[in-house]
């Protein structure tokens, strides 16, 4: 069960980044507020994966579920370059939080 809230904390972490883009330097009330919910609930959710997952594995996975994935969203709904070598790095990014579940004794 950890490992699925690890994973719920970096996609409130993707939330929370990418609603970031709206508050206009933390401006405009509505994004603000969203910004604050989804960044308390992703921490929230790793947290409750630090009870069994490793603190530095888990923060590595959710720190690379969060940038994996608002880089990709980047890309695929605010038009950022999708270059091969910018996504190869990412896949790798991908590859190595991956590579952690794998190694990480339960």
């Amino acid at each position: 069960m950890a490992w699925f809230y690890l994973f719920i904390a970096g996609a409130f972490e993707i939330a929370a980044t990418t609603v970031y883009r709206y508050t206009d330097g933390m401006t405009r009330i509505g994004p603000t507020v969203w910004l604050i919910v989804f960044g308390f609930a992703s921490l929230y959710f790793l947290n409750r994966s630090i009870v069994s997952v490793p603190l530095g594995t888990a923060y590595a996975v959710w720190t690379g579920i969060g940038a994996a994935g608002t880089a990709v969203l980047g890309m695929a709904a605010y038009g950022e370059v999708a270059t091969p070598l910018r996504i190869a790095l990412i896949t790798g990014l991908v590859g190595c939080a991956v590579g952690l579940k794998f190694i990480t004794e339960h």
